[in-house]
């Protein structure tokens, strides 16, 4: 249980958001917090912990989380495709794999809350300029199947729900490794 987050578990109306809209800031600001309770004590060495070579780190995936909510914003609030720029910002913690276990390690927890702080800050102001009928705006997507940016925004927090659990048993896995 979280404990000091009175109102939590409750979805409805948020100041400064429509309603469809307070739902979704509602849902991400709850997993939000419970990734956030994961991570707050991780010290530098936690966070760079790799299982195995081939494996994510948790600052990884911290790092991962802020470029699929950035993505996320270009794709919708910017309604474009993604520049030769914009790939270069959001990998290679996008993408994952070899280039991102070389380049990010080392950063203190404070550097990832910070980067996931001001990512999200941007959302959830962007969101209060919206109308809720821009939710439900289709397009084709994934596979050329229709998509609404309700569930694109949906997927920016059900990714972030999977990394969470992996977050979870990477911890496991480093508290077994020094015993």
């Amino acid at each position: 249980m979280i404990m000091g987050n009175q109102g939590l578990y409750v979805i409805d109306q948020k100041d400064g958001l429509s309603l469809e809209f307070s739902k979704l800031a509602t849902m991400m600001e709850y997993t939000r917090v419970t990734t956030l309770a994961e991570v707050k004590d991780l010290t530098v060495d936690q966070l760079d912990f790799l299982i195995n070579d081939e494996a994510n780190s948790i600052g990884m995936l911290l790092a991962h989380m802020v470029s699929v909510e950035k993505a996320y914003q270009i794709d919708t609030f910017e309604n474009r495709d993604f520049t030769d720029e914009d790939i270069q910002l959001l990998n290679p913690a996008l993408e994952l794999g070899d280039p991102a276990r070389e380049q990010i390690n080392g950063n203190p927890i404070e550097y990832y809350l910070e980067e996931l702080e001001q990512t999200r800050k941007k959302t959830i102001d962007t969101f209060g300029t919206l109308p809720d009928s821009w939710l439900f705006e289709v397009a084709p997507y994934w596979g050329g199947e229709p998509m609404n940016k309700y569930f694109k925004w949906f997927h920016v927090f059900e990714d972030e729900l999977n990394h969470r659990g992996q977050i979870r048993l990477i911890k496991k896995l480093m508290r077994a490794s020094e015993k």
